[in-house]
Order: C-alpha cells, then structure tokens, then sequence
C-alpha cells in the first residue's frame, strides 16, 4: 500500500510502504475511506515531537471499513463502517476505567501517528478495537465523521467542559483555527450569554461570526479591552486558548476574571510564562489535557440529528494520495484560507 512516511524534521514523503496484519487478538485492520490533517502533524514534521521515529506513517483520524479483525475482537467484524478515533483505550488501566482514555498506560492513548504507524495511508492497523473505532451510522458521511475523530471532541472536552462554560458565561475563545471553530460550535450547548473570537486572520474571524462567535476581535486589537469594556471590567469567565504560543496563553490568563476559568488546548512546544505574581490571588482555575474522546460516541449522535455544523469547517477536499499538496495547503493556512482539508471519499454514508 501507500502511506505519508515521517522521515524527520520538514521530510515526508507518499510512498510505498508494507500492508499492516494483524499483530495482536484486539487489532482491526480498517481501509482507509477519508482523512484529515491535524495541526499535530505539522508540529511533527517541525521536529516539535521528537517521539515519533522516522519511518513512521502519519495521521490519527480516519473513516473507513473494517477488513479484517484480531480473534478478540467482538463488537465490530469485517464490512463495518467505522469512525478511528485519535485515541486507543486499553480499557483495563487505571486511567481507562476512569474514562481518561488519553492518559492509557496498557499501550493505548495517542499512539496513531505517534508511537506507531498512522491514519494517513490506504490500510491502517488499530489496536484496542473494540474501545477504538465506532460504528458510523448511515446518516453520518465520511467527510463529516472524521472530524469527529479529534477536532471535535478535543475542542469539546478539553475546551468547554474542562474550561465549565455554563449558561450566561462570556467565553473567549483565542485562536480561530479549526480547533477554536469547534469549541465556538460546542460551546454554544451550554448557552453562554456570548462568545468572543480572537485571532489575527479576518477570514478565520468571519468563519468564527458564521459559527456562532457573538463578537470577534483582531489579536493585534486590544482584545482585553474589549472583554472588560463587554463584562464591566469583570474578565470573561471562560478563555479557552486553542493556539500553542506563550503569547496567547498569556493573553489568557490576563483576560480571565478572578474565579474563571482558562482551558489550554493549544499544544505548545516552547515554555509559556505562568505571571503567579499576578494570579495566585485570583482564584482562577487553569487546565490542560490530552483528548480522552469519551465523548465521542455522544458527538455522533449529535452528528446524526444534524446538530453539529461539521461540514462548515471543512474547506478544501483532495484525493488520498493528494496527500503532499493537501499539506502544502493546511501548512499554509495563512495564504490559502485552509480550516479542515479532508482527503478520500465522498460516496459513503448519507
């Protein structure tokens, strides 16, 4: 088959590479119907994870048909069309039983991509089946469903319920990337009084105002000013910082009111200064985390009803092995307007 090979910093390559088999009972071998690209993955091929080995394939989120399953494995069987999800559980650890799938010490968490081979190829073995891949209902198409396999649970569990948006909240939401996008769509379940975008990109500030972001502001444009001028000098009781810079992470923290609540989802790969001199007087809660994907199964259902505006943030298709000029182009968003590139099929599904 073919696959997206890492071969070290700004070096990757769509290249013949082995088939998957089957290694152990749990495994599942999934053909690959559709991928996308994560900002993880250009954090790879910047040298930013030094974990994962050249020769490693790529990728940790794919809709595709299960083909051929391990002896142990009982909820899914060969035809099935399912949803990989970025995360594998064990389901036997500590950290499993408490539903913090990403944080699994029995061989699974980010493993995809990163420790093992990945999504971005035409076959792709899955470990942990059975607590995996999920079954994708008819009314769900594959370009839809794989931004259910990180985006969006990311933006909703590590953003808004990690960050406790409740009903009147003002959120802020720093950085209207893909990620951003989505926390503004999942934030709006909880029916927040607003929600504020901040970014330095105007389209990706209009995508955020078609999304559902109340205000949006330019990063270079004083946005603390105007959350206090919007909350009485109070501070937004959620910020949810969705970049990965110090700078916005310190933005945040200066745009929270005492007692709020800031939600770090951006991955960060230089040191951020934490100003305790400022805050450790203001009750304010700080958080970050690793996608758990618990609430995946929960999204798919919302998927389903047509509750979740997936499709909206998806802004360049390509075919799968359009995989080098698919990167050329999320890489470089800034020029080509890219949020979510989706690569694969169109027929499945729906």
């Amino acid at each position: 088959m073919k696959g997206y090979v890492f071969h070290g910093p700004g070096q990757a390559a769509w290249e013949q590479v082995p088939d998957p088999v089957i290694k152990e009972a749990t495994d599942a071998i999934v053909r690959v119907d559709a991928v996308t690209i994560c900002g993880t993955d250009l954090h790879i091929l910047k040298g930013d994870v030094p974990e994962v080995r050249p020769g490693t394939i790529l990728g940790h989120e794919a809709v595709g048909e299960i083909v051929e399953v391990g002896g142990d494995v009982r909820t899914v069987r060969p035809g099935d069309r399912v949803l990989v999800s970025c995360i594998s559980a064990c389901g036997r650890c500590r950290f499993c039983r408490e539903s913090m799938y990403g944080q699994c010490r029995g061989g699974g968490g980010w493993i995809l991509g990163h420790l093992i081979d990945g999504t971005q190829a035409e076959y792709v073995r899955v470990p942990y089946a059975d607590l995996s891949v999920h079954p994708l209902p008819g009314t769900v198409t594959s370009k839809d469903a794989v931004l259910l396999a990180d985006i969006f649970p990311t933006s909703y569990e590590v953003g808004v319920l990690n960050g406790r948006v409740r009903p009147g909240d003002t959120v802020a939401v720093v950085g209207a990337g893909p990620i951003g996008l989505a926390a503004i769509a999942t934030a709006q379940l909880f029916a927040p009084e607003r929600i504020v975008a901040v970014d330095v990109a105007g389209t990706r500030l209009e995508a955020a105002r078609k999304l559902g972001a109340d205000a949006v502001v330019n990063a270079r444009e004083a946005p603390e000013q105007m959350i206090a001028d919007l909350t009485d000098g109070l501070g937004a009781d959620v910020v949810i910082e969705a970049v990965g810079v110090p700078e916005t992470f310190e933005l945040c923290t200066r745009m929270v009111r005492p007692g709020g609540h800031v939600a770090n989802v951006g991955v960060h790969g230089k040191p951020a200064t934490l100003h305790l001199e400022d805050l450790w007087i203001k009750n304010v809660t700080i958080t970050t985390g690793l996608v758990d994907t618990h609430s995946t199964p929960t999204l798919l259902r919302m998927a389903a009803a047509g509750r979740l505006p997936t499709s909206q943030l998806i802004t360049h298709t390509f075919p799968l092995d359009g995989m080098q000029e698919a990167y050329d182009v999320f890489g470089n968003a800034a020029e080509t307007g890219a949020l979510k590139v989706v690569l694969g099929g169109w027929g499945k599904g729906a």
